[in-house]
């Protein structure tokens, strides 16, 4: 059963074939944490646990880097599989506020439309209180539909639609 796991070199063969799914993928552009990858960790052992540690460094304001606030990252993975990441932004910044919300999600292209999406989320949102996050703002492009009915399902409350995106207030508890 899919669950939630701390970023592990463990699943580095699996994360890589996703990461190979994502870029193939000519229904949606990689997501940004497809470039975020350390390029030699793509290739080196080495190098991937590295990437690993940063993930995990992340977590602290003093492993956050410049530019960004702490974040959570979490790997959805079944057993050896893995099949998407969500990242829980601590708290937000300005540029956050306008393009990133609190919370981000991707599904690799082979696990789609089987429910991830919806289960991750909803997953999230007690880590996401946990973590001080009361409500979350949780956002996707204005013509992701399957994105928004993740968003919808999980009790996502519109706030507005910009130009890029639509935005939404998501409870993280009762």
């Amino acid at each position: 059963m899919p669950r939630f796991i701390d970023p592990t070199p463990r699943l580095r063969a699996s994360f890589l074939e996703a990461v190979a799914e994502f870029r193939a993928d000519r229904d949606y552009p990689p997501s940004w944490f497809v470039g975020d990858v350390d390029p030699p960790a793509l290739t080196d052992p080495d190098a991937f646990e590295a990437y690993v540690a940063r993930l995990l460094g992340e977590r602290t304001e003093a492993g956050a880097r410049d530019g960004f606030v702490p974040m959570t990252t979490l790997w959805w993975a079944d057993g050896e599989r893995f099949l998407g990441r969500m990242a829980i932004r601590h708290r937000l910044s300005p540029a956050l506020e306008e393009l990133g919300g609190h919370i981000g999600y991707d599904v690799r292209p082979s696990a789609r439309r089987q429910g991830h999406a919806t289960a991750m989320l909803a997953a999230a949102l007690p880590i996401a209180r946990s973590l001080g996050v009361s409500q979350a703002l949780v956002m996707c492009d204005r013509t992701n539909t399957a994105s928004r009915r993740v968003i919808e399902a999980n009790g996502g409350r519109l706030i507005d639609v910009t130009e890029q995106k639509r935005r939404y207030w998501v409870p993280t508890g009762p």
